[in-house]
């Protein structure tokens, strides 16, 4: 063969190639993107190589939710052995657990005394706990007053603002 037509299996065997090349490299990116620890071996070698690694460290499952997903998985023919699963298990729950809800924030003493000294220099109780906000906003508000002059020290800006979530939350 020569000419046009020697060239579609050389171009077909070259696209087989880079697919392959994509493919390997796409499971070692997708594996670094996990955090290290006991079980992420595992978890990359049974999963990563049907799964993006950005289906486990989005689903944000409680332990109970992961078991029942490897369950599932190995009822729709994922090869797990028991000493796999127990530290896939634990690497799951360890670093793709649920993230604590603005509700779960705790107002503590050192963060109402940031309160009180970088809000209360300024304004009205009353009218700060009219805002109501959620985190978002109140990382917002934070932002704006600091633009504005607040004196809040880089160290004590998030405890601030979980105080202002924990306590002035939207109703």
């Amino acid at each position: 063969m020569s000419g046009a037509g020697a060239a579609v299996p050389v171009r077909r065997a070259a696209g087989v190639l880079v697919v392959a090349l994509i493919s390997a490299l796409g499971l070692v990116v997708s594996g670094q993107e996990l955090p290290a620890g006991a079980g992420r071996d595992d978890v990359i070698k049974r999963c990563v190589s049907c799964h993006e690694t950005d289906l486990m460290t989005q689903q944000r499952l409680t332990r109970a939710g992961w078991g029942r997903t490897l369950d599932k998985m190995v009822r729709w023919g994922a090869v797990v052995e028991p000493a796999e699963r127990d530290a896939m298990l634990d690497y799951l729950a360890a670093h793709f657990a649920p993230t604590p809800a603005a509700s779960h924030l705790v107002a503590t003493a050192a963060s109402e005394a940031v309160y009180k000294r970088a809000c209360l220099m300024c304004h009205e109780a009353d009218m700060i706990e009219s805002q109501r906000l959620s985190r978002v906003g109140w990382v917002r508000s934070v932002d704006k007053m600091i633009r504005w002059g607040a004196d809040v020290p880089a160290a004590d800006k998030e405890a601030l603002i979980d105080y202002l979530a924990a306590r002035f939350r939207p109703r």
